[in-house]
């Protein structure tokens, strides 16, 4: 598949470790030195601001969406080439998933974890046919890849819709493993029923 612009989810915090801030200036340089453009949420603080500046140093095309009480908070990133203001958080995810043609979620809270797992159900359900990207830096996401594994033991989860999610400790290992994505079957109630 042909990839030319990749969604990033993640947030306006840093966190505690410095390797987080790191690894999302490098996915953005890492991009921007491929071609691939990056879309993500707009903002100039936090992992959000790193990757973007990852990106737009490394001569890279960056499309931010931003809620427009974010920008009137005065946390829109000022030097991204395009900025989409929408009104709503879930205008903003809709928007950035149907931008990209595949999606990464780099270490993050509430938010980007809400936002992984609406466009992981989305997957599931057949509203879009992308890869999804963990980028496990530090094991930032092992005990939610053992959550799947419960999720999947407990009969709550088809193993078959793990087939559209790929990790990596960098962009280069989730670009490879994105070569080998085929979209999943989509989940319907007649292929759910206990055998």
């Amino acid at each position: 598949m042909e990839i030319k612009q990749i969604t990033v989810f993640c947030g306006a915090r840093t966190g505690r470790n410095p390797l987080y801030e790191k690894s999302a200036y490098e996915l953005g340089a890492f991009l921007a030195d491929r071609g691939i453009g990056v879309v993500y949420g707009g903002g100039a603080v936090g992992l959000m601001g790193a990757v973007a500046n990852g990106a737009l140093e490394h001569g890279g095309e960056v499309t931010g969406v931003i809620p427009q009480f974010l920008v009137d908070r005065e946390m829109a990133h000022p030097k991204v080439q395009h900025m989409e203001i929408v009104q709503t958080m879930h205008k903003r995810k809709e928007m950035m998933e149907e931008l990209g043609d595949a999606i990464i979620s780099l270490p993050g809270g509430a938010g980007t974890l809400e936002e992984f797992f609406e466009v992981f159900t989305w997957g599931q359900i057949g509203l879009h046919k992308k890869p999804i990207g963990l980028l496990n830096v530090n094991d930032f996401y092992d005990e939610l890849l053992q959550l799947f594994r419960k999720l999947i033991d407990e009969g709550f989860l088809q193993e078959k819709y793990l087939n559209q999610l790929f990790t990596g400790g960098n962009g280069t290992e989730i670009l490879e493993k994105f070569n080998s994505f085929t979209p999943v079957e989509i989940r319907t109630y007649d292929n759910m029923k206990r055998r």
